[in-house]
């Protein structure tokens, strides 16, 4: 946590560096998680409501989801860059160095740009918070916290996965954006509006719904069920079999020789 802590402050005293830039990039990450939010609104504006949710209804769903995905890519953005370590011969000396490798990985990036990401989401939510409706109860206070951070540790789970297939692959393949930026897109409704197989697909292989739409129905009363208030942290069980694909790959790893 220590080493963590100093990576921190080297990285963000980095970004400050350029002061202009840093604003700029975080004003675009801002405008471009707005385009999502205007398609939103203009759908809104024709029908009343989608599949039974309404439009303040939705907007808090996506505000969670982006939370845990603007977090995810802000502190687990090593991961995500981690084709480039390997392809420029960095792997190498992460190896050598006597500190954990998956340390080491996490703390070679942190994207403080997405803070614009998230600034959105925190406006969308405290919309939805005053607009939606819903009767708030600690319950549900706690129940929100355990799905952004039961998403943060998957969309980073994710991002390990990418990482893991990285070491077969040696650069990154688009098609694992799918199931990152992918997810992204989709988790701004609810998933059952997608229909049962993907609700299914969401669930039992890439537990997104664990903690956007089962915890989500608890928020809005539909399913009282208790359980599904700690049901987002088993979302983060994900992780396992990410970290132990890494591990494999790890095996398998052959340097560049960069």
């Amino acid at each position: 946590m220590k080493l963590y802590k100093k990576y921190f402050g080297i990285h963000f005293r980095s970004a400050m560096q350029y002061k202009v830039s840093f604003l700029l990039t975080t004003i675009g990450q801002f405008l471009v998680s707005f385009n999502i939010f205007l398609g939103i609104y203009f759908l809104f504006a024709r029908f009343s409501s989608v599949k039974g949710y309404t439009y303040q209804e939705v907007m808090l769903c996506f505000a969670v989801n982006i939370m845990a995905y603007s977090l995810a890519e802000m502190f687990a953005r090593g991961f995500d860059m981690f084709p480039s370590i390997i392809s420029n011969g960095e792997f190498d000396r992460i190896l050598v160095r006597p500190k954990g490798i998956l340390l080491q990985v996490l703390c070679s990036k942190i994207e403080f740009t997405r803070i614009g990401r998230m600034i959105q989401a925190v406006i969308m939510f405290f919309y939805g918070v005053k607009t939606s409706g819903i009767t708030w109860s600690i319950d549900k206070v706690i129940t929100v916290g355990f799905m952004v951070i039961g998403g943060t540790t998957l969309y980073s789970a994710l991002f390990l996965l990418y990482a893991a297939v990285s070491f077969f692959t040696i650069e990154g393949i688009e098609v694992m954006n799918i199931v990152t930026d992918g997810a992204r897109e989709y988790g701004k409704y609810p998933f059952d509006t997608y229909g049962k197989t993907v609700l299914k697909i969401v669930t039992y292989l890439i537990p997104f719904a664990l903690f956007q739409y089962y915890p989500f129905l608890y928020l809005l009363g539909r399913n009282t069920n208790p359980v599904l208030i700690i049901l987002p942290l088993a979302s983060a069980f994900f992780y396992l079999p990410c970290y132990l694909f890494f591990q494999i790959g790890l095996k398998h790893y052959k340097s560049t020789g960069s």
